[in-house]
């Protein structure tokens, strides 16, 4: 209290009397890192402020913690600059400690990924090839000529047509089979059936009578 007053020994002191309000929130900042040890610092804090009437922006109050002096600055005060903190509910908040620097930040090293091939080049090898597969013969011996299909040209290649009149939920089958021709009515004379119509045969020849 004597260092906030800037006050000696031997010094005069003049006492006026106010009547402060109640303070609702108050912010500090520690004056050394040192401070982010301590495990759990607003319960300190709380504990520390019980042994103080009041507190007013500016001022640097001292904590004893673990044999250890804490100083910190009361940046801001609500509802006024001087406010009582006897019997009170108020709100603690703390500023970043005076000389604090944030550590840095190491970027996660990032494999490279493997560059995409480029599939423009490919010639679009779409359908069934007949006979593309490699030969063995009964012997065991390997033949010395390999297959050498011959490649589609892209305009051979049949795509589909999008069904743009396709709903939701429905199912379409498409066949590719055509109907057929209507055959020629045959004539009603070779389609018509006549009994006892086929020829007759004899096992043996009937030879003429002289």
């Amino acid at each position: 209290m004597m260092q906030n007053l800037l006050l000696e020994e031997g010094g005069l002191v003049q006492v006026e009397s106010v009547n402060l309000q109640v303070a609702t929130y108050s912010k500090f900042q520690p004056q050394s890192p040192d401070f982010l040890d301590i495990t759990n610092p607003k319960a300190v804090l709380e504990n520390a402020l019980r042994n103080f009437a009041c507190l007013t922006t500016g001022d640097v109050i001292a904590i004893n913690y673990n044999e250890k002096i804490y100083e910190l600055r009361v940046m801001e005060t609500k509802p006024d600059k001087a406010v009582s903190i006897i019997e009170c509910d108020m709100n603690v908040d703390f500023d970043a400690p005076l000389g604090y620097k944030e550590p840095e930040r190491h970027t996660p090293y990032e494999e490279p990924t493997d560059v995409e091939a480029d599939h423009s080049e490919y010639v679009a090898d779409i359908g069934f090839r007949a006979f593309s597969g490699s030969g063995n013969r009964l012997d065991g011996k390997k033949k010395g000529i390999d297959p050498s299909p011959t490649p589609l040209k892209p305009g051979d290649i049949r795509r589909g047509i999008p069904n743009y009149d396709f709903k939701i939920g429905t199912i379409t089958f498409i066949r590719n089979s055509r109907p057929q021709a209507k055959k020629v009515e045959e004539d009603d004379s070779l389609t018509r059936f006549i009994a006892f119509s086929g020829e007759g045969q004899s096992l043996r020849k009937k030879g003429r009578k002289p």
